[in-house]
């Protein structure tokens, strides 16, 4: 396995530099495999610290050592952008595993997990209220409205899995969409209950709305699911070969960094973000891994086939680009 390979050889050569021998090739990219196809690339990124492993590998030039210039798009999810990613101009995007398997279930494009971003970690993500609701626990989410940021994905998935273990069904509360960026105003306004919310918005609900959480989404059922990944379409992965291997190289290297050093996060989580360098610091993050735990994947998948947002339960391993298995 690609990456498997790629973060033990510069393990090897970091733990040298560590006992005092010199790491030319710490620091360095593998060789390239050939002249890239295309070199400026335009990828999709959510306002999350999912993203930040793109933003350290720009930050630290990983991106100019394989030749490539990458321009961040912000979005929402990748079903916002699907005629953009479908036409090519945008060449990756980080996604929700939700998003992922649901578009390929879709049968609207062919997309392939291209590098594992977070698995679930308690805290980093969930269903809060504004301050003063009378809303105190799970049971009392019956017959609200609960805003996500994108329908029957993600926070839907989650937060179901919460409602059915507190005896509620998905049915009990109303879902609506609403952009991670409007939560806060639809919160305050009254015009939702209650929001489910991933960092760094979720720090911002505490800080400038005082709101409570009433479910922790990344705990209990939930606990330690995929979150998110880099997705790119199967098309762009033939059409594309040495550019697709230049950037999950230079991927790769940022995604060691993230999982193995919070400074390198919190550094730039501020410049993509409206949280400052201090809350960014201080809120809870997933797990940065460098692969996918395939059986947890097929579980997520598993429960998206129960709620009827798929229509079949996949094989999760078909998702996965052959750059990756």
């Amino acid at each position: 396995m690609f990456t498997r390979a790629f973060a033990a050889g510069l393990a090897i050569t970091l733990g040298l530099a560590a006992c005092g021998g010199p790491a030319p090739a710490g620091s360095a990219a593998p060789a390239r495999s050939g002249a890239l196809e295309k070199t400026e690339l335009t990828v999709g990124v959510v306002p999350v610290p999912s993203s930040a492993p793109l933003y350290i590998a720009q930050k630290r030039g990983f991106f100019k050592e394989e030749g490539l210039t990458v321009k961040p798009e912000i979005i929402q999810a990748p079903q916002a952008v699907l005629p953009k990613i479908i036409n090519g101009s945008i060449d990756a995007f980080l996604t929700s595993y939700v998003s992922l398997l649901t578009i390929n279930d879709s049968g609207a494009v062919k997309l392939k997990l291209f590098q594992h971003g977070q698995e679930a970690a308690p805290g980093i993500a969930g269903v809060v209220v504004p301050k003063g609701s009378p809303v105190k626990t799970v049971k009392d989410l019956k017959g609200k409205t609960i805003a996500v940021n994108v329908l029957k994905a993600l926070g839907q998935t989650v937060t179901n899995a919460h409602l059915e273990q507190a005896g509620l069904t998905p049915q009990d509360v109303k879902f609506v969409a609403v952009p991670f960026a409007d939560q806060l105003g639809a919160l305050s306004s009254g015009r939702v209950d209650a929001a489910w919310l991933v960092e760094p918005f979720l720090t911002a609900a505490r800080t400038q709305l005082g709101a409570t959480e009433v479910i922790d989404t990344m705990s209990g059922p939930t606990a330690g699911i995929p979150v998110d990944g880099w997705g790119v379409t199967e098309t762009w992965l033939k059409k594309y070969p040495n550019t697709a291997r230049a950037f999950h190289r230079a991927m790769a290297r940022a995604q060691l960094l993230a999982g193995s050093d919070r400074s390198a996060v919190n550094e730039v989580i501020p410049t993509y973000t409206q949280i400052p360098a201090e809350a960014a610091a201080a809120m809870k993050l997933g797990v940065f891994s460098m692969e996918v735990d395939k059986a947890k994947l097929q579980r997520l998948a598993d429960m998206l086939a129960g709620y009827g947002y798929l229509k079949a339960k996949p094989d999760v391993t078909q998702q996965i680009s052959p750059t990756l298995g």
